[in-house]
């Protein structure tokens, strides 16, 4: 039954799989009911997207596993999902089908490009300083985002935002959640969002901010108002390439970012074809997934980094993957328990997510006073949060690079996957 896994010649046994995939499930149980939160401000019923995001989780991490043989699991991103919620649907006025329908073209140029060579191709074309600065404005984007729904930020006529009411019950338990969960992530606690989601919420109905769940189980809500109600010949539009592009390559970035933290751990996709087929492999799971996660009704899905959290446990095999992808059948019948959560008990994640992404700024190579990357990376990572859209922001920092490079001669910086791009991220700004 397991041997397909070959779990002798990677040094491991069911039970050490089993305990790696048990931890993952409890490292990354918390995008369930954020996810839940997240699309639901964008009008998408908040039942149905905690079963559609339980259930890619569970189909996606599984595949992942049983395909790829690899320890990686897979459920809706963090990042992209703010963005589809705030940045598209509520920021630009899209319709959330016509999001989803974005969502699916992405993921399908994502399995074309999975099975060539051109997906390799078009990452080695974007600097690897760009490639930071985005996950870094990504960062400060849901940060900021996670701010704002706590009510810390809030608009401000004469200065655009301003501190919010801090001493309301409901702020002071969103700064009381995410200095605890700040403070489990500072200490390595595993599950440091999931507990942190689980006390804040306690504190919250003690002092009243939310009210106790009238149950702690219950059965799946339905999927039926969003599965297949995806619009896309709306997506299909010349105004919305430059956003299709975002997600495609936002999610490449983030998959081939996750597997390459994860996989230095567990000495996986390094040299070598068995790696090599093993990495291809668990690219095309993730492109695959979000085909499937558009299709059910969630924003991107993609692979994990809370995965590494596993494979410290021991999980070196697909197996750890079906096990997480099997616990995860439990979050189907906790919709009771997770409507009850006070949302400034959610919201902190977001800004303790975008801290951690926002980290790898601190990997820029600065010093060689590269005015090109200089700039660009500083347009990417203001302009996101600055106007709620992770496309402008990407945009922006491509357009200034291009022009600054060839303004200086250096072609030697210039390839024509990164002209490709910068043609497209200028429509953001001419259509």
């Amino acid at each position: 039954m397991f041997s397909r896994f070959g779990l002798s010649s990677h040094g491991t046994t069911v039970r050490q799989e089993f305990f790696a995939g048990f931890t993952t499930f409890l490292t990354m149980m918390y995008i369930v009911p954020v996810n839940g939160f997240i699309l639901a401000d964008a009008g998408l019923p908040m039942g149905a997207v905690v079963t559609a995001t339980a259930l890619i989780t569970i189909l996606a991490t599984i595949f992942s596993g049983y395909w790829s043989n690899t320890p990686i699991a897979m459920s809706v991103g963090m990042g992209l999902n703010a963005y589809f919620a705030y940045g598209l649907v509520l920021g630009m006025g899209i319709a959330w089908q016509t999001a989803l329908g974005i969502v699916f073209l992405s993921g399908v140029i994502f399995v074309v490009l999975s099975f060539t060579k051109f997906r390799v191709w078009l990452m080695t074309s974007i600097p690897v300083d760009l490639r930071r600065a985005i996950s870094a404005g990504i960062g400060a984007f849901i940060a900021f985002i996670g701010l704002k729904q706590m009510g810390i930020i809030t608009a401000n006529k004469a200065t655009l935002v301003s501190l919010g009411d801090i001493g309301s019950a409901p702020v002071i338990l969103g700064i009381v959640g995410l200095f605890i969960t700040l403070g489990f992530y500072t200490y390595k606690v595993k599950g440091a969002f999931i507990l942190g989601i689980a006390i804040t919420s306690i504190i919250g109905w003690v002092i009243g901010v939310g009210q106790l769940p009238e149950a702690v189980v219950g059965m799946p809500a339905s999927i039926a108002p969003i599965v297949f109600k995806l619009d896309i010949m709306s997506a299909l539009s010349l105004s919305l390439l430059p956003v299709v592009i975002t997600f495609l390559v936002t999610d490449m970035f983030d998959t081939l970012g996750t597997l390459t933290g994860v996989g230095t751990r567990a000495n996986l996709f390094q040299t070598g074809d068995k790696e090599d087929k093993a990495l291809e492999k668990t690219l095309e799971a993730d492109a695959i997934a979000t085909v499937a996660g558009s299709l059910l009704g969630v924003s991107t899905t993609t692979a994990f980094i809370e995965s590494a959290s596993g494979v410290e446990e021991g999980g070196r095999t697909g197996l750890t993957a079906v096990f997480t992808g099997l616990l995860f059948i439990l979050t189907l019948f906790m919709l009771p328990l997770f409507q009850a959560i006070p949302p400034n008990a959610i919201y902190p994640v977001l800004v303790v997510v975008g801290i951690l992404m926002f980290t790898e700024l601190g990997n820029i190579n600065f010093k060689n006073n590269d005015t090109a990357v200089t700039s660009a990376a500083f347009l990417i990572v203001v302009l996101m949060p600055l106007t709620f859209s992770i496309t402008n922001g990407f945009a922006a920092g491509f357009v200034v690079y291009t022009a600054l490079k060839l303004l200086k001669r250096e072609f030697e910086d210039i390839n024509l996957g990164l002209l490709v791009i910068t043609a497209i991220s200028l429509l953001v700004f001419i259509v």
